[in-house]
C-alpha cells in the first residue's frame, strides 16, 4: 500500500473517532437531561441507543488492527494507532456509563437531596470529554495537562456531595422501616450517578493521557 494512502486511513480514523465522541457525548447529555427532567421516554432512548455506540465501537477496533496489518507502522503512526485504539475503548465506556443514567432515571421517583448538583457535576464532565477530544483532534499536550489537573476539581466535587448525603442521613428523622427502605435507595442511585460521572472525568483523562503519550511519546498521565 502506498504511503500516502496508509497516511489517508490514518485521517480517516481520526475523523470516526471524532464522530464517535460526538454520539457518545450527546447520549451522555441525554441521560443527564432525562435525570434532571425525569423523562422516561429520553432515558429509554439512551438505554435503547447504547448498541449503536457498541457497535461504532466494535469497527473502529477493526479498522485498527487492520491499520496495524497493513504494513509496518512507524513509531509515531504506531503511537497513533495504539492510543486511537484505547480512546474508543474510553468512549464506549462513556456510553456505558451514560445508559447508567437512563437506568437511574427510570428507577427514581424523587430528588431528596436538591443540595447535590448532579447537573453541575454533568457538566464539568461534559466539558473534560469535549476538551480531551479537541485534544485529541489538535494533539494539543498543553490541553491534556490541564484536563488532568481539572480531574482533581472533580473528585474534590464527588467527595462533596457524599458528605452532604452522609450529613443529611444523619439529620433526617425517619418514620418508618419503609421510608427507611426508600431513602437508602434513593441514596444508593445518587451515590452511584456521583461515582459514574467521576468515571466519565477518569477516562477523560485516560483520553488525554493518551493522546500525550500518541504526540510526545511521554506517560506521565498514564496509570
Amino acid at each position: 500500500m502506498a504511503r500516502k494512502s496508509y497516511q489517508e486511513k490514518l485521517a480517516e480514523l481520526r475523523e470516526d473517532i471524532l464522530y464517535m465522541s460526538e454520539v457518545v457525548m450527546e447520549r451522555l447529555r441525554m441521560g443527564l437531561d432525562a435525570l434532571e427532567q425525569k423523562d422516561e421516554h429520553l432515558a429509554q432512548e439512551v438505554i435503547e441507543g447504547d448498541s449503536e455506540v457498541n457497535q461504532m465501537y466494535l469497527e473502529l477496533e477493526q479498522d485498527c488492527i487492520e491499520l496495524l496489518a497493513l504494513q509496518q507502522p512507524v513509531a509515531s503512526d504506531l503511537r497513533f494507532i495504539a492510543a486511537s485504539f484505547k480512546i474508543i475503548t474510553d468512549l464506549e465506556r462513556i456510553g456505558d456509563l451514560a445508559v447508567n443514567l437512563g437506568e437511574y432515571t427510570l428507577e427514581s421517583e424523587q430528588d431528596l437531596f436538591p443540595d447535590v448538583d448532579v447537573q453541575a457535576m454533568g457538566e464539568m464532565t461534559l466539558e473534560m470529554v469535549e476538551d480531551a477530544m479537541a485534544a485529541y483532534d489538535t494533539e494539543n499536550t498543553d490541553q491534556c495537562r490541564e484536563i488532568a489537573t481539572r480531574d482533581d476539581d472533580l473528585d474534590e466535587f464527588a467527595e462533596r456531595a457524599s458528605e452532604i448525603v452522609v450529613r443529611d442521613l444523619i439529620e433526617r428523622e425517619l418514620d418508618s422501616p419503609d421510608e427507611v427502605e426508600r431513602i437508602l435507595q434513593d441514596v444508593s442511585r445518587l451515590l452511584l450517578t456521583v461515582r459514574d460521572l467521576e468515571r466519565v472525568g477518569d477516562h477523560a483523562v485516560n483520553i488525554a493521557a493518551r493522546t500525550l503519550y500518541m504526540v510526545e511519546n511521554d506517560d506521565e498521565l498514564i496509570y
